[in-house]
């Protein structure tokens, strides 16, 4: 008698190894817009800290993301979320365009 796998059970593993892929990708993407949303939220609070920061040095509010990059309180990667979206400064707090 040979020793090993038919056709049909290779096909057969193929197909469930297949289906568990097929299940767990879209659980995947689902995390993942967590994650980048959940560190879209921490970058906000950073940037409403730094325009704090900023109202307590000058007394007055910063009118753009330049002004708090100008003092050092930001760097230009932190004017932009993980998604890519940008980060404006609205009535005084950090906002997402």
């Amino acid at each position: 008698m040979k020793k090993g796998f038919t056709l049909m059970e290779m096909i057969l593993v193929l197909l469930i190894i297949a289906m568990l892929v097929l299940l767990t990708v879209p659980k995947i993407q689902k995390v993942f817009e967590i994650v980048t949303d959940k560190g879209c939220d921490a970058q906000l609070k950073i940037v409403d800290s730094a325009i704090l920061q900023y109202m307590l040095v000058n007394e007055s509010a910063p009118t753009s993301i330049a002004d708090l990059e100008q003092e050092n309180l930001l760097t230009s990667s932190q004017a932009r979320c993980q998604n890519g979206r940008l980060i404006r400064i609205t009535n005084g707090e950090a906002t997402l365009e």
